[in-house]
């Protein structure tokens, strides 16, 4: 049996979060399934404009090849920036809208994931959302190995919108699927 609103755990986590009942590192190490992943938040600075994560390699994260499972990478990787953007501009509904990750090099050793939030491009995204309404900014941002080498490379694109924004009422605003406005 399927459920189309959120189950209990996912609004209890909510409440949580919304009330500051626990602080941002705690949420998201204690997260299910960063927990299990046994994930170590380095550093939460500037209200999320600087993040580090270590994800470690274990059993369960290496793959047959000794190194990291790029689904560990991808799954540490793909709320960050809309998280941070949630922080930084709230009153928005944000989500991750596209995520591109090139392996450069294996993962052989524990990985700290490193994202800051640019000043210039938080500026544009205020000037945009000021003027728009609306913005998708993208954020490139990486894994490093123990030795400071970047080994994956992460391009996300976030969709900022109004809270309550759907394509679908979007087109009965004149809109087609294709953004093209008609009058």
């Amino acid at each position: 049996m399927s459920s189309n609103g959120p189950g209990f755990f996912q609004n209890f986590i909510g409440y949580v979060a919304e009330k500051r009942l626990l602080s941002d590192r705690r949420l998201l190490e204690w997260y299910p399934p960063f927990w299990m992943m046994r994930i170590r938040v380095l550093e939460l600075a500037d209200e999320w404009r600087r993040v580090r994560i270590r994800l470690p390699l274990n059993s369960i994260s290496r793959n047959p090849g000794g190194v990291m499972f790029g689904g560990f990478q991808a799954s540490l990787a793909d709320p960050i920036p809309a998280l941070a953007c949630g922080r930084i501009f709230p009153g928005y509904s944000v989500w991750t809208r596209s995520m591109h990750i090139e392996f450069e090099l294996g993962g052989r050793t524990d990985l700290e994931l490193r994202f800051e939030f640019p000043p210039e491009l938080e500026a544009a995204v205020r000037h945009e959302l000021e003027t728009t309404g609306r913005s998708s900014p993208t954020f490139q941002y990486g894994y490093y190995l123990e030795d400071g080498t970047r080994c994956t490379v992460v391009r996300t694109t976030v969709a900022i919108r109004p809270k309550g924004y759907s394509r679908e009422a979007r087109g009965r605003q004149g809109r087609t699927s294709g953004g093209t406005h008609v009058a």
